[in-house]
């Protein structure tokens, strides 16, 4: 039994021919040695990563802290002069320029004495349509006559039955009605005349025509549109009632509030010279307020039979620019 088993085991085991030392292979040491000399050369390279990082921050935190002491630029002024006017500029020269007269607008004082004298070029002449216009030569302008009156024109004119009654009646004592009809009638051919003829009338045999005794009515005035004339305004001062004794529930109506009495009494004057028709029949009302530690005193209106009329005359007064709320007495 020892011998057998002694077999197996003898028949396990392999004897590796041409390995070296502790039973590894050449390709093996240097497959392991390339590998180790990878590592290495890795860690060599992220230490010089890591100190080259270590180096640039200190070398930006050092220019940090001395940049306000060297790193202030310096702007030097450049040498010579900024600009040269060139010798020959070219161009145009302006008329009149370098004349005496110029000198004393440019330098305050007249220039000393030259050797040449030259005047200055004479005014340039105008057109004649380009010459002021004279006021004679304008035609002023004629202001119509003012009409007359139609009082003083009628006040002078002659009734009209005074001015035909003396022609109608010398015109028919005279005859001088056929001498006329016949001046009018003469060189017409007469017309066919119907059978039974009118018989003409012998006006001179009827005696003096009658004149109307009516005079004539007066003229209308043109144009005819009637002036309307402004209803009178009352602005006798309104009465003015006592706040405590309006009864409560009465409709009122604030104009506004001031710091004085008198100066409610005053705005309450110049509001019923301003809405003279709309404050007929209402009365002043004005009435003390503390609030706050300080008084002042509330204008207003009664007279109003509900809320309704208090809400129209503040509608009106709003229309105009004034301020206006109904309210109700408490």
């Amino acid at each position: 039994m020892y011998l057998a088993g002694s077999e197996a085991t003898m028949a396990d085991i392999q004897f590796s021919h041409g390995m070296g030392a502790y039973g590894r292979e050449p390709e093996a040491e240097d497959d392991a040695f390339n590998s180790g000399g990878m590592v290495m050369m890795t860690n060599v390279a992220g230490a010089v990563v890591s100190l080259a990082l270590i180096a640039g921050i200190g070398v930006w935190g050092y220019q940090l802290m001395v940049r306000d002491v060297s790193g202030i630029p310096v702007v030097r002024a450049a040498e010579g002069e900024m600009r040269v006017r060139p010798d020959d500029p070219g161009g145009q020269l302006a008329r009149n320029q370098g004349l005496s007269v110029n000198a004393v607008a440019a330098d305050g004082a007249a220039s000393g004495p030259v050797d040449q004298v030259v005047l200055a070029p004479r005014d340039m002449d105008l057109a004649d349509e380009d010459q002021p216009i004279r006021a004679d030569a304008v035609e002023s302008v004629r202001q119509p006559q003012p009409l007359a009156p139609a009082e003083e024109i009628i006040a002078g004119a002659k009734p009209v039955a005074a001015r035909v009654q003396p022609v109608v009646a010398d015109a028919a004592q005279a005859g001088a009605i056929d001498a006329v009809v016949a001046e009018l009638t003469a060189g017409i051919t007469p017309l066919d005349t119907p059978e039974g003829e009118l018989a003409a009338q012998d006006v001179s045999d009827e005696g003096e025509t009658p004149a109307s005794d009516q005079w004539v009515k007066r003229p209308r005035l043109r144009p005819g549109a009637r002036v309307q004339q402004a209803a009178f305004v009352s602005t006798a001062p309104s009465a003015e009632v006592e706040a405590a004794a309006i009864p409560s529930g009465t409709r009122l109506v604030q104009l506004g509030a001031f710091d004085s009495a008198d100066v409610a009494r005053s705005e309450w004057g110049r509001l019923q010279g301003r809405f003279g028709e709309y404050m007929q029949n209402k009365s002043r009302v004005v009435q003390q307020t503390d609030s706050g530690g300080r008084s002042f005193y509330r204008l207003r209106a009664m007279g109003f039979v509900d809320l309704a009329d208090a809400r129209r005359f503040c509608s009106a007064l709003k229309a105009e620019g004034a301020d206006c709320i109904p309210v109700a007495a408490k």
